[in-house]
C-alpha cells in the first residue's frame, strides 16, 4: 500500500521506517527542512536502537520517501497518518493547535478518498474535529478519519512496532476499517476494532496506568524502608501474581519522559472536562513528585550541606536506550543538586547531546564528561539517575579509588546492594536500604 506520514518526529519516523520494512511504500512529511535535508542524506535526528538502519535500507530501496510538500505526500498515500507533536498546555491540557493544522492543510489539498489517521496521541473527541476541520474546509471530497494509538516505548520501538502487543483501529467506517485491516495485514498481532472515541482513550488509560503502577511501587518503597523490607523481593512476590505482573514494578526516581507525565495531565483534564474527576491520577502525580524529594533529602541527609559539594551524576535521559531528556526525573534531579549550590558533573551514553539542546542554561552551569570513570574523580558521591546497563559494567574498585568517599546514591536500583557492601561503599537505593544495611 502507499502510505503518507505526515509528521516526521519520534513516532512518525519510526512508524514509517517500519511500514517500508514490511513492504509498504511510505512518504514522510516534514514542515522542516533541515530535518528532511538529514533525512535524504540517510541520517536520523534521535537516537533509537535499529531504526537508523532500518531508514537508510528502506531509503535505497525507494520504499521510504521524504519532502516537505503536504500536496505531494496527500497525492501519495491510500492512508495518510497526522503525527504531529501534541504538547501539554500549561493547564495539563493537550495543544492541538498542530493537530487541526494538519487538517486544515489536508482539507486544502485533499482530491478523492483517504483515510486519515490519527496517530498522534490526543483527547478523546480529536478524531470527530478532525473530520468536522476537513469537512469545513473540503465538503464535496469523501474521506474517513480514523484514531490508531501508538504503543511505542522509546529505546524499543523498532520492535514494538514490527511486534506489537495489540492493534487498535478506531472506526465507523467498514470501508476504513477494510484498508486499515490491509494495512496490518503483514503484523502477526491481536487486532481491537473499536470506535473512534474508545480508541482515543485507550492509549491515555494505558499510559496512566502504567504510570499508576510505578508510582504504586515508589510509595510501596518508602514502606519498605521504613519496615526494614525489601521492595525488589515485595514486587518479584507480586509480580507472580498473573493478575498483577511484574512489569512497571520497579522502584526508583519516578517516571519521566515524553509520554507518562503529559498523558497522565491530560488524562486528569480530560476527565475533569468530561465532569467525571480522577482524583487517584492526581496522587499518583503527587507521589512522583515526593518519590525525588525523598531521594534528594537522603542525599542532604548523609553530606548535610550540598553548597560547593562535588556530585557524580551518572544518567540525564529519562531512561536508557534513548537520547530523550523531556521531563527527565534525572534532569530535575540534576537541576535541584545545582539549585543547592553542589558542583555537579554529568556523564550519559546518549543524551547528552540532547541535554545540551534542551537544557542549555542548566548544562551551562555543569560539567558534562564521556567517561563514567572520569565524572567520579574528585567526586564527594555518586549519583546513578538512569539505569544505563553501561554504568553496571563500570569497575566498581575504580569508582571507589576516585570518589572522595565511598558513598553511592542509586536512585534506579541498577546496582546489588550485597555486593557494594562487600566493595566497602556506603550504598543508599531505593526501598532496600535495610538490604544494604544487613
Amino acid at each position: 500500500m502507499k502510505l503518507t506520514i505526515i509528521g516526521s518526529g519520534y513516532v512518525g519516523l519510526t512508524t514509517g521506517a517500519c511500514f517500508a520494512k514490511v513492504g509498504h511504500h511510505v512518504m514522510c512529511v516534514d514542515s522542516n527542512p533541515k530535518k528532511i535535508e538529514t533525512l535524504l542524506a540517510g541520517q536520523i535526528p534521535i537516537y533509537e536502537p535499529g531504526l537508523e538502519e532500518i531508514v537508510k535500507q528502506n531509503t535505497a530501496s525507494g520504499r521510504l520517501k521524504f519532502t516537505t510538500s503536504t500536496e505531494e505526500g496527500v497525492d501519495f498515500g491510500e492512508i495518510v497518518f497526522i503525527a504531529v507533536p501534541t504538547p501539554p498546555n500549561p493547564d495539563g491540557s493537550v495543544d492541538l493547535r498542530y493537530v487541526e493544522k494538519v487538517a486544515r492543510d489536508i482539507a486544502a489539498v485533499i482530491k478523492g478518498y483517504k483515510v486519515i489517521v490519527d496517530k498522534s496521541t490526543v483527547p478523546v473527541k480529536t478524531g470527530e474535529k478532525v473530520a468536522d476541520t476537513i469537512r469545513r474546509y473540503a465538503p464535496s471530497v469523501e474521506f474517513d478519519v480514523v484514531s490508531n494509538p501508538e504503543f511505542l516505548r522509546e529505546g524499543s520501538a523498532v520492535a514494538d512496532l514490527l511486534d506489537p502487543d495489540r492493534i487498535v483501529i478506531g472506526a465507523n467506517s467498514p470501508r476504513a476499517i477494510a484498508k486499515m485491516q490491509e494495512l496490518y495485514a503483514p503484523f502477526v498481532a491481536p487486532v481491537l476494532v473499536t470506535d473512534i472515541n474508545s480508541a482515543e482513550l485507550i492509549k491515555h488509560a494505558a499510559n496512566s496506568f502504567l504510570a499508576l503502577k510505578i508510582s504504586y511501587i515508589n510509595h510501596l518503597s518508602a514502606i519498605c524502608d521504613a519496615a526494614g523490607a525489601d521492595v525488589e523481593k515485595v514486587a518479584e512476590g507480586m509480580g507472580m501474581d498473573k493478575r498483577i505482573g511484574r512489569a512497571f514494578l520497579n522502584a526508583g526516581l519516578g517516571y519521566g519522559g515524553s509520554c507518562f507525565p503529559k498523558d497522565l495531565a491530560a488524562f486528569t483534564t480530560i476527565s475533569n472536562q468530561l465532569g467525571v474527576p480522577f482524583h487517584l491520577l492526581s496522587e499518583v502525580h503527587n507521589i512522583n513528585t515526593v518519590q525525588l524529594q525523598r531521594f534528594i533529602k537522603a542525599i542532604r541527609d548523609t553530606l548535610w550541606v550540598l553548597q560547593d559539594k562535588k556530585l557524580a551524576v551518572w544518567g540525564l535521559s529519562f531512561k536508557p536506550h534513548t537520547d530523550d531528556v523531556r521531563s527527565s526525573v534525572a534532569v530535575e534531579l540534576v537541576r535541584q543538586l545545582v539549585s543547592e549550590g553542589a558542583r555537579v558533573t554529568a556523564t550519559d551514553p546518549k543524551g547528552m547531546e540532547s541535554f545540551r539542546e534542551f537544557e542549555p542554561e542548566l548544562a551551562g552551569k555543569i560539567a558534562l564528561v564521556d567517561d563514567p570513570l572520569a565524572a567520579v574523580e574528585g567526586a564527594e558521591a555518586l549519583v546513578i539517575a538512569t539505569e544505563w546497563p553501561d554504568f553496571a559494567e563500570v569497575d566498581l574498585n575504580e569508582v571507589k579509588k576516585r570518589l572522595i568517599a565511598p558513598l553511592v546514591f542509586d536512585g534506579r536500583n541498577l546496582l546489588d546492594p550485597w555486593t557494594m557492601k562487600e566493595l566497602g561503599f556506603q550504598y543508599h537505593c531505593i526501598g532496600r536500604n535495610s538490604a544494604a544495611r544487613s
